[in-house]
């Protein structure tokens, strides 16, 4: 298709001239005079830019989903549902994420206000909304400035997973077309390829496109360093990419499985990957963030890779001449760089199950609780004989090196000995040696490594008291102190 076609508030829409890279906030504030989605940080932070678009799962069912509209390229809504603030008012009768925001007087100076009432939208038809934890997780990505979360919690709570049966519930029943996209404008192109066969065909045609997904990295590159990107591929028609499977010995994670997905899986599945992208960022983040883009940027305080290097993951490769695999931590070769050869594409991740005598937990430092990048990253697992002595160790950390890596010599240290507190501490030392971390402005070397050592003596012990902790009802963070842990709060 040589045009970018999408449903906009219930109407189809057909463009040809609009630059590829024109996020759906400008577009419509710019294009469409819809000034109701507002433009705060332009990075998807403060969540004034939302608005909703329904997404397919793995799992073939479709659902609406908050997303940041400021990071979204007008592309990628391709053949989907968009819907704004706008349309959510059906002649006189307001709808009820904004007359729950009303009733509980959740709204000052309204700045902020129509991306809280879509993050609740998304809400309002949400069947999953069990905990009092997720409500925190569907707004922590819409910062309030004036008004206080007290109320705004409220209208979450008044209209969480009431589900109406009124339009935007039908829509969601409503087949969506197909993403596949050719399309050039301004000097620009974007590519939606629907197979690997015409993945490999744009890739040869266009061999200065970038490939993106989500775009919740890249976009930065538009928004906040001013890029004009001649080309992009976007690997998201490509239906095999978006695998979530379960086999005998363990999970095939596809690449372009998004971390809401990703996260509502791994607490059935993968309970330590559950437990990382809790506070990975914003659930609109989490809508469009990917496994394969947050692994491809290499960044060594990179969330994912230390909790699946833990777990003994192994990278899925491939290119046109077919597929090869690796043990994940030789995917990271050096400072943002990995083992993908010209032409190769990571295609997903398989996770072995974990067998009845492991223990195994994830971690994430931070200034912030929330919506912040790690200072330390850390994943951990240990597997016991059947007397208590450690057969194997799995230490991987991010923040501590240029790559994210393996603690070998820590590893060493525990592997064969008893699994107590004195072969914990002989590891914890052992860090000294496998890490020397610099120091930047999220924290100096010094404190990354004394970090690094108190989370493997946490990780002793939250697992005494279970084997593969999970976070308690009230959690605030994925460290939990002894006490916190046995008291579960």
């Amino acid at each position: 298709m040589e045009r970018l076609r999408f449903c906009l508030n219930g109407k189809w829409v057909e463009e040809t001239d609009v630059s590829p890279t024109t996020t759906v906030l400008r577009y419509l504030r710019d294009r469409r005079g819809m000034s109701g989605t507002k433009e705060g940080c332009a990075e998807g932070d403060c969540g004034a830019c939302t608005v909703a678009v329904a997404e397919r799962g793995p799992d073939g069912k479709t659902s609406w989903r908050a997303v940041n509209s400021c990071l979204l390229l007008l592309p990628m809504v391709q053949g989907k549902q968009v819907v704004t603030v706008e349309a959510l008012k059906d002649g006189a009768r307001y709808h009820p994420a904004q007359e729950a925001m009303a009733q509980a007087l959740g709204s000052q100076c309204g700045y902020c206000t129509p991306g809280i009432v879509m993050s609740l939208f998304e809400a309002t038809y949400r069947r999953d909304l069990d905990a009092p934890w997720k409500l925190e997780d569907q707004l922590c990505g819409n910062l309030c400035r004036c008004t206080g979360y007290r109320p705004i919690v409220e209208a979450a709570q008044n209209i969480a997973g009431s589900c109406p049966a009124d339009r935007f519930e039908k829509q969601l029943a409503q087949p969506a077309e197909s993403m596949r996209l050719s399309y050039a404008a301004q000097g620009q192109r974007y590519f939606t390829p629907g197979s690997f066969e015409e993945l490999w065909s744009a890739k040869v045609a266009n061999p200065d496109a970038r490939l993106v997904v989500g775009g919740t990295d890249l976009s930065l590159d538009i928004t906040k360093r001013f890029q004009k990107i001649p080309a992009l591929i976007s690997l998201e028609g490509v239906s095999e990419l978006h695998r979530l499977e379960t086999r005998p010995d363990g999970v095939f994670i596809g690449a372009t499985v998004t971390l809401s997905e990703l996260e509502t899986f791994g607490a059935r599945f993968v309970p330590p990957l559950a437990r990382m992208i809790r506070y990975f960022g914003a659930r609109q983040i989490k809508h469009r963030a990917t496994l394969g883009g947050n692994l491809c940027t290499a960044s060594p305080i990179g969330d994912l890779a230390p909790a699946l290097i833990s777990l003994g993951a192994t990278a899925v490769v491939r290119g046109s001449r077919g597929e090869r695999r690796l043990p994940l931590e030789d995917f990271f070769v050096a400072y943002r760089q990995t083992a993908l050869a010209p032409g190769e594409i990571l295609e997903g991740v398989d996770v072995p199950l974990l067998g009845p005598q492991v223990r195994a937990c994830t971690y994430k430092v931070s200034k912030r609780r929330e919506l912040d990048i790690s200072t330390v990253a850390a994943g951990m697992l240990v597997e016991l004989t059947g007397d208590g002595h450690v057969a194997r160790a799995r230490l991987a950390f991010g923040g501590m090196a240029p790559t994210p890596k393996r603690a070998s010599k820590a590893e060493a240290m525990l592997t064969g000995k008893p699994w107590n507190e004195a072969a914990v501490e002989a590891a914890a030392a052992a860090l000294s040696e496998d890490f020397k971390p610099i120091s930047d402005h999220r924290g100096s070397g010094a404190y990354r490594a004394r970090v690094a050592a108190n989370l493997l003596r946490g990780f002793f012990e939250e697992t005494l008291l279970a084997p593969v902790p999970e976070l308690p009802a009230g959690h605030a963070g994925t460290v939990q102190t002894y006490r916190e842990a046995s008291h579960g709060s």
